[in-house]
Formats: C-alpha cells, sequence, structure tokens
C-alpha cells in the first residue's frame, strides 16, 4: 500500500527535513488497541527514516503510550531523537519562537553543604517582558513561584517560566563585584516571543588590530519560515566589519545550541577564507535506504547530499590574520554550532575558547501529519550524519577548546564588556596583552545542574534550506509499507 509523503521541513546538524506523511484510514478491526493508530504511524516512519533504522525492534509493543512506544524503538547510541504530543508547538519552537519571559538561566550548585540552586541570568532578549521587568546579566534567582530551586526541583520550577511567574532574586552591582543584600520579588508574564539571533557586534581597536566581535545566540533567518531578515542583518553586520577593516574575528556561540542550515551556510560564507559556492560546505549522509532513494532520483542524484557555500561580497576571511577565527564556546554549545566548527575546519583555523561543546554530529527530522485529526504527534528522530569536505565527522564526544575556560564566575560582566571573561581571554590570545583590568581572579559556583537553553527544542536542530526542501518534496519517490 503506498502512502503520500510531503516534505515541509528538515533539522539535523545538517539538515532538518519536516515530513508530512497521510496514513490510510485504519479500520476497527486493525486497531486492537487505541494506541495502535498513532504507533503504526511512528513505526512506518522510523523504518524508513530513522539512522539506525536496521537496529529497530522487530516486534515492538504498539499497545504503549505513544512517547514509550517511540523511546522503545531508539538506538543505544541515540542522545536526541525526542516525540511530543502536539506538533504545532514543536514547529514553532524550532522556529526560536517560544511562550516566555525573554531570559535564560545558567543553574548552579549553592554549595556542596545543600542541595540548593542558584539561577544565574546570563542574557536577557531585547524588547522582552524581563528586560522590560529591568532583569540583567548576572543577577541570580532564588525562589521561582516562592519556592527555593533545589536539585530536586529545578527541572519543575524551570518548566513553570514557560508560564506567567514570579521571582525572588538578588542584583548584580556590576562595578563594585557583589550582589545587593535586598532580595527583590518580580511577577513575570510571558509572551509568544521570536528571538532575533543578531545579539551584539563591536569592534574593538587594540594598537593596530581591529577586533570584529559577534554575539550570535540561535541560528535563524528570520521569524517564520522562508523569511530573510535576520540573514540579512547578519550581512549588514559583516560588511560593517568589513569596511571597518577587521584583523580578527570572536564569534560568541556560548549560548547558541542550534537552529537554521540556511542561517550556519550564511554566517559560513561571511567567515570562510576563499568560501563560494564551488566549494563544499557539507556532507549529508543518511541511512542506507535513504540515499539509495536519493541517488537514483536523476533530479535529485548524489549531488544532493551535498551543501556548497554562497558567494558573499561581504565575506572577511581573506581580512583575517592567520586565517583564523576565534569562537566562544559554552557548555550548550550544539548542533549548527558545530557544524559551523566542522565545516570551517578545512578552510581555516577555528580557535576554540571555552567549554567543551556537546557533541552532536547526527541530525533529526520533524515527522508530522497536519491533515490527521486523530494524530497531533510530531517526532524528531535522528536520521543523519554531518562531515565536512575533508569528510570528517569526529566530534560525537564535542570540539574541545584549545583554551579550556569554564563560563561559570559568580561576577559576570555584559556581554562585550572588553572585563567579561571568554571575551578577555580572546582579546588576550589576539592582541598578547594582559590588562588587569580584564584579567583577575574570580570566585566560581559550584557544578553547573541545568540550563534553561535545555528546554527549547530548536537546541540540537538544523533548518533545512527551503530549496533543498522543495526538491526533496516534489521529487522523492513515496515509499510502501
Amino acid at each position: 500500500m503506498n502512502t503520500y509523503r510531503r516534505l515541509t521541513s528538515l533539522a539535523c546538524s545538517v539538515l532538518l527535513l519536516a515530513v508530512l506523511i497521510t496514513l490510510p484510514a485504519c479500520s476497527s478491526e486493525d486497531e486492537e488497541h487505541p494506541n495502535e493508530y498513532v504507533n503504526n504511524w511512528i513505526k512506518v516512519n522510523m523504518d524508513f527514516w530513522y539512522y539506525w533504522n536496521t537496529t529497530l525492534p522487530s516486534s515492538p509493543d504498539k499497545t504503549l503510550a505513544s512517547g514509550d512506544f517511540f523511546e522503545s524503538l531508539l538506538n543505544e547510541d541515540d542522545r536526541f531523537s525526542w516525540i511530543q504530543e502536539n506538533y504545532q508547538e514543536l514547529l514553532n519552537s524550532l522556529q526560536g519562537v517560544n511562550e516566555e519571559a525573554g531570559y535564560e538561566l545558567a543553574l548552579y550548585r549553592e554549595s556542596l553543604d545543600n542541595n540548593n540552586v542558584i539561577a544565574q541570568i546570563v542574557y536577557v532578549k531585547p524588547a522582552s517582558p524581563a528586560e522590560t521587568a529591568g532583569l540583567k546579566r548576572g543577577d541570580v534567582i532564588t525562589q521561582i513561584n516562592t519556592q527555593q530551586i533545589t536539585t530536586e526541583n529545578y527541572q519543575t520550577l524551570l518548566s513553570a517560566t514557560g508560564n506567567d511567574h514570579t521571582i525572588h532574586y538578588r542584583e548584580l552591582d556590576i562595578e563594585n563585584g557583589v550582589f545587593l543584600t535586598t532580595v527583590k520579588t518580580k511577577a513575570l508574564t510571558t509572551a509568544v516571543y521570536a528571538e532575533n539571533p543578531n545579539f551584539l557586534n563591536k569592534v574593538f581597536t587594540h594598537n593596530n588590530r581591529k577586533i570584529g566581535y559577534y554575539v550570535y545566540n540561535l541560528f535563524s533567518t528570520g521569524p517564520t519560515q522562508n523569511n530573510n531578515t535576520y540573514n540579512t542583518q547578519m550581512d549588514q553586520i559583516f560588511a560593517s566589519f568589513q569596511s571597518d577593516g577587521i584583523t580578527d574575528l570572536i564569534i560568541d556561540l556560548r549560548f547558541n545550541s542550534g537552529g537554521a542550515e540556511a542561517a550556519t551556510v550564511n554566517l559560513a560564507s561571511l567567515i570562510g577564507k576563499g568560501a563560494d559556492n564551488t566549494k563544499v560546505f557539507t556532507i549529508r549522509e543518511y541511512n542506507k535506504l535513504v540515499e539509495t532513494e536519493i541517488k537514483s532520483e536523476p533530479t535529485l542524484g548524489a549531488d544532493f547530499l551535498t551543501v556548497e557555500f554562497s558567494n558573499k561580497s561581504q565575506n572577511v576571511g581573506n581580512q583575517l590574520m592567520n586565517s583564523r577565527v576565534y569562537i566562544l564556546t559554552g557548555t550548550r554549545t550544539a548542533s549548527a554550532s558545530e557544524l559551523l566548527i566542522n565545516g570551517l575546519r578545512p578552510y581555516m583555523d577555528v580557535f576554540i575558547i571555552g567549554s567543551t561543546t556537546v557533541g552532536k554530529n547526527v541530525g533529526s527530522i520533524s515527522i508530522f501529519d497536519e491533515d490527521d485529526t486523530r494524530n497531533t504527534w510530531g517526532m524528531q528522530p535522528i536520521v543523519t550524519k554531518s562531515l565536512n569536505s575533508a569528510k570528517e565527522s569526529d566530534y560525537a564526544n564535542g570540539f574541545a577548546p584549545q583554551i579550556p575556560l569554564p563560563d561559570n564566575n559568580l561576577i559576570i560582566y555584559p556581554l562585550g564588556d572588553e572585563r567579561e571573561l571568554l571575551l578577555a581571554r580572546a582579546l588576550q590570545e589576539i592582541t598578547g596583552e594582559i590588562d588587569p583590568g580584564r584579567v583577575r581572579a574570580a570566585k566560581t559556583w559550584g557544578a553547573e545542574v541545568g540550563h534553561t537553553l535545555d528546554l527549547k527544542k530548536h537546541s540540537n536542530v538544523l533548518i533545512l534550506d527551503p530549496a533543498h526542501e522543495q526538491k526533496l518534496l516534489q521529487k522523492l519517490h513515496p515509499f510502501s509499507f
């Protein structure tokens, strides 16, 4: 029996492909259990798309709840596949659109002597409820909805920040390097917020060096699909870097866990030395079944598995000293960010300062059926591995930094402030200058226990370029089940 397959958005360490599949109606005789309708749909798609499809159990229990059934199919090496009951919420989140107050938190053990957790604001998003409330980077939250945050309840309390909530917090007095003793309370509303990833850009001048600094927090082309607003802004930023004559470039990806392939290619094409549309940026590797279909389709073929750089007049690669770009990383730097690092490595020196990255060299697809009122589920199974032009994909354990530097100081300076820890270290590496005002001994938090970025479904994904999406939609053959 054939099924009609409609592809709408592909998300991976190399691509995100949303596959819409309409299954034929099942008769009551075919359904022995209420969960089987959705679970049959899950199994059919996993058989075809799943990267480890040869390891799927032969007789899974289709009477399980659909979330549990999906989990029962996963390969032991799979850290990233997921499923959720409302596919539209999944799709919105993949575009960087979330119901939120507009701040991101890193969570740390307050002390080894208790289980209390401190949530420190690592950045506040422009024109968000959090910014309106006066919150700023460095402030520390101790209670959410009047409950002390602990190692036992922090996940539940973080989930509560997706709705209106209250916080108890202490403000950071950055100039005096202390937290104010007064505990403040704020009632925060949430809103459907589309995050602009172009957070900050500056140029620092030190003697004969001009250093471009760019904070980029999400790979997104625009607030909606097929919208290039953010990429256009990125081009303008790099045009200004180019006209300012920068000699060095620092890309801050410490809070960037993934996003759109088109944005990744755009950024890589602005950075890479000699990058143009004749040079391969990344190669996609699927399971044998999918690759066979792609290669056998005359209008797709083996070339469809490669993604080239774009021609960008704003490219600064040839201006950079020693053909080097500096990347600042954090504990949640993942997926599209790692794809950028891996794709640039054959063409230039990628120098990493910060934490070892997450290690996601595989990618997932969004699978859902918008026409089936009986099935609202959306799933995100791993379907591909990404390689660079040198056929390298050796970062399953993350990229280790050349300069390891945990970003866990108690007192954290604003992003773009030359005293800020990771930026200061990058400036030191570039200039050779140690500025006592920037580099100083600092107290650090205890072990990190969590991060609000873990709640974002756009983490660890990459949305396929629309041109590739349309070719797959039109040309990839239906399969049988």
